[in-house]
């Protein structure tokens, strides 16, 4: 089940809830009992299986544009 942090607007505390993606958006209520929260903004690294980062892709060479990239469409 995802994790979903929140802010209390009141108090100022951040404390996260597990809940169904469904519920992503329902209001929540801090552990101080303060209804005002917002749901902030969380980021997520996603590593491959070795752990490391993969080295950056780089575009294929040649071609020269247009719609299917040979260079005749102009």
């Amino acid at each position: 089940m995802p994790r979903y942090d929140f802010r209390c607007r009141s108090c100022g505390a951040t404390f996260e809830l597990r809940r169904a993606m469904a519920q992503a958006n329902d209001p929540a209520v801090c552990p101080q009992g303060h209804p005002d929260t917002v749901k902030l903004l969380s980021t997520v690294a996603v590593t491959g299986v070795g752990g490391g980062s993969a080295a950056p892709q780089q575009a294929p060479s040649g071609g020269g544009g247009g719609c299917c990239g040979g260079g005749c469409c102009g």
